[in-house]
C-alpha cells in the first residue's frame, strides 16, 4: 500500500529503527503525520509532511501542527507548537518626534499580550489585552488618542474576531467608552448581535456595568490641533488622513492552535459625524478563522472595504501563499484597483506570520519564542529578547 508516495514498509522501518538517530527519529514523526492524515483525508497536510524537515521553509515560528477529522467536526490538536502575537500600530507617516513614542508603545502591546499567552490564555484574551494597551496610550489613533469628527468629538469603532466558531463582536461610532476593543467583546460574548451602534452601543455598555469616562478624557492635544488645521478653508482631511497614523490591531495563535483578532480605530480625522469605517466590518476591519488563519488591517477605511482587504489576504493564504505574499497582494490589489494604501499583520494557524504596509510606516512587533521583533520602516526588523528591558 502507498499513501501519497509513501509506502507503509517504509514507514513501519523507520518506526523501527527511529531511536537509533535523531535524523532517523525525525523521519519516523513524519512518515507518521502522512499515514495518520491519509487515513483521515487531509490532503494539505499530507502534502507538506511529505518534504523533509530539513527542506521547510524557514519561519519565525516553530512547525507544529497535526489534524484530526471527523464526520461531525474538525479539532486541530498542536504538537511542539509556540504562540504569538503580532500587533500593528497603524500605518502611515509617523512623525519624527512620535515614532519613538510608537515604537515602544507596540512593542509594550505585544509584550502585554504574549504575556496572556504565556500563562495559558487564549488568542482571543492576548488580543484584547495587546489592544487595549494600544487604547490607553495617546501616540495611536484608537482610544484616548483618537483622532476627532468635524464636530471636534470622538467617535471610536472596535472589532474582535475568534477564528474557533468564526465568532464576532463590533462596535461602530461609541463615544466616552475608553476600551471599545473590549465592549466589542462583550458583544461578542453576551450578545447574539455582531454589532452594536452609537447611543445602542452606549446603553448596552452602561446595561454591562462598562463605565463611561468623560469626553474630554479621550481628546488629546495633538488631536485637537490636527482638527483645528482641517476645519480651515481649502483644507482636504482624506488627503491630510492618507499618510498619517491609523487603525490600531492585533492577531495571535494560542497553544490550542486557535486564532484571533482584534482591531480598534478613533476612525478618520474630520469624518463627517456618524461616519463608520472598515474597522467594525466582518472581513474588512479583521478576519479570523482556525482552518486559514487572521489578519488586522490599517488604512484608508473606504479602500479596504471595497477590497474587504482582510477576507481577500486570507483567500490567498487559502490558495497556497505564505502569509507575506498573501498580504502583499492584497495590499497591492487595493493601491491598483482604487487606489488605497494601508497595513496589515497576518497570522496562520501554524504561527507563520507576516507584518506588511504600502504606506512610508507602519509601527509594528511581534512575540514569539521569547523573542520580541520589531520595526517601524520597509525592511526594518529588530529584534531582542523578552527578557530585556525596553
Amino acid at each position: 500500500m502507498m499513501a501519497h508516495g509513501i509506502s507503509l514498509a517504509s514507514f513501519w522501518s523507520v518506526h523501527r529503527e527511529g531511536r537509533r538517530t535523531s535524523a532517523a527519529g525525525e523521519e519516523r514523526q513524519r512518515l507518521f503525520y502522512i499515514l495518520r492524515f491519509v487515513l483521515h483525508g487531509d490532503v494539505a497536510l499530507v502534502d507538506r509532511y511529505r518534504t523533509p524537515r530539513s527542506s521547510w521553509r524557514a519561519s519565525s515560528c516553530s512547525e507544529r501542527t497535526a489534524t484530526r477529522s471527523s464526520p461531525a467536526r474538525r479539532r486541530v490538536e498542536v504538537i511542539d507548537m509556540f504562540p504569538v502575537v503580532v500587533v500593528q500600530g497603524g500605518a502611515g507617516h509617523i512623525p519624527k518626534e512620535r515614532s519613538e513614542n510608537s515604537r515602544a508603545g507596540v512593542c509594550s502591546a505585544a509584550r502585554a499580550g504574549y504575556a496572556v499567552l504565556r500563562r495559558g490564555g487564549s488568542s482571543m484574551d492576548a488580543v484584547v489585552e495587546a489592544v487595549s494597551q494600544l487604547e490607553n496610550n495617546p501616540f495611536f489613533n484608537a482610544g484616548c488618542g483618537s483622532v476627532l469628527n468635524i464636530r471636534g468629538e470622538v467617535e471610536m469603532d472596535a472589532i474582535v474576531m475568534d477564528g474557533k466558531r468564526l465568532d464576532s463582536g463590533a462596535v461602530s461610532a461609541v463615544r466616552n467608552i475608553a476600551n471599545p476593543i473590549q465592549l466589542a467583546r462583550l458583544v461578542m460574548d453576551k450578545t447574539s448581535h455582531t454589532c452594536l451602534t452609537a447611543e445602542g452601543a452606549n446603553r448596552f455598555a452602561r446595561s454591562m456595568g462598562v463605565s463611561e469616562v468623560p469626553p474630554e478624557s479621550l481628546i488629546t492635544d495633538y488631536s485637537r490641533m490636527r482638527w483645528k488645521e482641517n476645519l480651515a478653508p481649502g483644507a482636504n482631511p482624506v488627503d491630510s488622513q492618507m499618510g498619517k497614523m491609523g487603525t490600531v490591531g492585533a492577531v495571535a495563535v494560542d497553544a490550542e492552535g486557535n486564532v484571533a483578532c482584534a482591531t480598534s480605530t478613533g476612525g478618520m480625522l474630520n469624518k463627517m459625524e456618524g461616519r463608520v469605517g472598515d474597522t467594525p466590518c466582518v472581513g474588512s476591519g479583521g478576519f479570523a478563522d482556525n482552518q486559514v488563519g487572521a489578519v488586522s488591517t490599517t488604512g484608508h477605511g473606504e479602500s479596504i472595504m471595497k477590497v474587504t482587504l482582510a477576507r481577500l489576504i486570507l483567500f490567498h493564504v487559502e490558495q497556497g501563499q505564505s502569509v507575506e505574499a498573501a498580504s502583499d497582494l492584497g495590499l497591492a490589489y487595493m493601491k491598483s484597483r482604487v487606489g488605497g494604501l494601508g497595513g496589515v499583520v497576518t497570522v496562520d494557524p501554524q504561527g507563520h506570520w507576516a507584518t506588511r504596509f504600502s504606506t512610508r510606516q507602519m509601527a509594528w512587533a511581534a512575540a514569539q519564542k521569547d523573542t520580541l521583533h520589531y520595526g517601524l520602516y520597509t525592511g526594518e526588523h529588530l529584534t531582542q529578547s523578552l527578557g530585556d528591558p525596553l
